[in-house]
């Protein structure tokens, strides 16, 4: 049986964990630059407070409704996930980290506890221990545990955990579902089984997966396979190396000099090659481009550039990409966003080597372990090129940024008994 463990509303949930002067009011969660709303809790949800809207337009809807208003705080989310993760580990077999907020386990037999008891010990640990809500839907396969864990979200005499181990469960369940609410069904599915006369799950759930295959996808057809209770996707226990990676982000105010424009793209290259490494990887394609709006149009300009040699050494993608943005870079118009991708990326293992052309030195790739060490034991960015600057300005707006709770020492709480 597989299990999917949902945080509910996670970034809001992570806010109360360590102030509970905000614990069962409402909560909203805003995103880059305090842009939109991208987290409510239910106290939000229930005042009719909207999420991913432009802050601005419902500022004094949510003010007026006292809700409390935090800037995302992601060093604080990514932690507090990594403990998520880590608590559940004893209770599965496998388990694959799905996303920042949500895991598939595979459970043991039933004969180490009713599921329903190993849902609810889950949901009670994590609870107690960091203290976390989460949702709980167990079935025998992963589409169907998706399904099982909408129900325990939605249905309240479930108490946080649905458990589909029988067929007439999750055909009971399939018969109220709309496709759109399926794992793996979009917009543009739905409408085409709708043309078929396929409007719920059960519909689906009994079509011919066969014959649909020849008209969708296979996909299709392990889906529909999924919903009769048999498995067709299995955990992915170690994701597949990326092929590109991309940084951006917009910028607290608008940027007119080419130096605060170097300054970020060297900032980014850092966070793009940190990632990079993570996976082994190397690269010698990068991309760059500046945004705005000039003029009332939008401004876009991009630029390809390719290395020497493949490299995952921040110095050289850092110092390319300074270079490719001088090249768009064009004088009076105030830029809102640039960013840098690094595209083409292979794994070392399958790194070709040549005697004849210029390669990463094995002093640059002892140079590039230090840092990625050093900032991961004592925090992002204590160490970084300089030419990212000092204390920057453009940094995005965190107006309502909580305290690092977990991740700074001068930010740990402090109980007064």
């Amino acid at each position: 049986m597989f299990a999917l463990v949902d945080c509910n509303t996670f970034y809001a949930s992570c806010e109360a964990i360590f102030n509970p002067a905000v614990r069962g009011k409402p909560i909203v969660v805003l995103s880059n630059n305090d842009g939109c709303i991208i987290s409510r809790n239910k106290e939000a949800k229930a005042l009719g407070i909207p999420g991913m809207l432009p802050f601005f337009q419902v500022r004094k809807q949510v003010e007026d409704a006292g809700c409390h208003i935090f800037s995302s705080n992601y060093e604080l989310y990514g932690d507090i996930s990594a403990r998520v993760m880590t608590l559940m580990e004893p209770f599965s077999t496998e388990m694959e980290v799905y996303s920042i907020d949500e895991a598939f386990l595979r459970l043991p037999s039933e004969r180490f506890g009713a599921y329903h008891e190993q849902g609810h010990a889950i949901k009670d640990m994590l609870w107690e221990q960091v203290r976390m809500p989460v949702c709980a839907g167990i079935a025998p396969s992963k589409t169907l545990s998706k399904l099982a864990n909408h129900a325990a979200k939605k249905i309240p005499r479930l108490n946080g955990v649905c458990v589909l181990d029988t067929p007439e469960k999750w055909e009971w369940l399939l018969e109220r579902i709309p496709l759109d609410n399926i794992w793996g069904i979009g917009g543009r599915i739905k409408k085409r089984l709708h043309d078929m006369g396929i409007y719920n799950g059960l519909q689906l759930a009994q079509s011919d997966a066969k014959w649909l295959r020849q008209r969708f996808s296979v996909v299709l057809e392990k889906t529909i396979r999924e919903l009769n209770g048999e498995p067709c996707m299995d955990l992915e226990l170690e994701p597949e190396p990326k092929k590109e990676i991309i940084c951006s982000r917009s910028f607290s105010y608008k940027i007119t000099e080419l130096h605060e424009l170097q300054q970020a793209a060297s900032l980014y290259a850092g966070r793009a090659c940190e990632k990079m490494r993570k996976q082994n990887g190397l690269t010698a394609n990068l991309w760059v481009y500046l945004e705005s709006f000039h003029n009332g149009q939008r401004f876009y300009r991009h630029r390809f550039a390719t290395l020497p040699h493949l490299t995952n050494d921040t110095r050289l993608i850092a110092s390319a990409s300074a270079d490719a943005l001088a090249s768009i870079y064009r004088e009076g118009i105030r830029y809102k966003k640039c960013g840098i991708g690094l595209l083409d990326l292979c794994t070392r293992k399958y790194e070709q080597r040549d005697l004849f052309y210029p390669q990463q030195s094995d002093r640059s790739r002892t140079l590039m372990q230090t840092m990625d060490r050093i900032n991961g034991r004592y925090g992002r960015y204590t160490v970084q090129l300089a030419s990212t600057g000092i204390q920057p300005k453009w940094l995005m707006n965190r107006n309502f940024k909580s305290p690092a709770y977990t991740t700074r020492w001068t930010d740990i709480p402090v109980v007064h008994c």
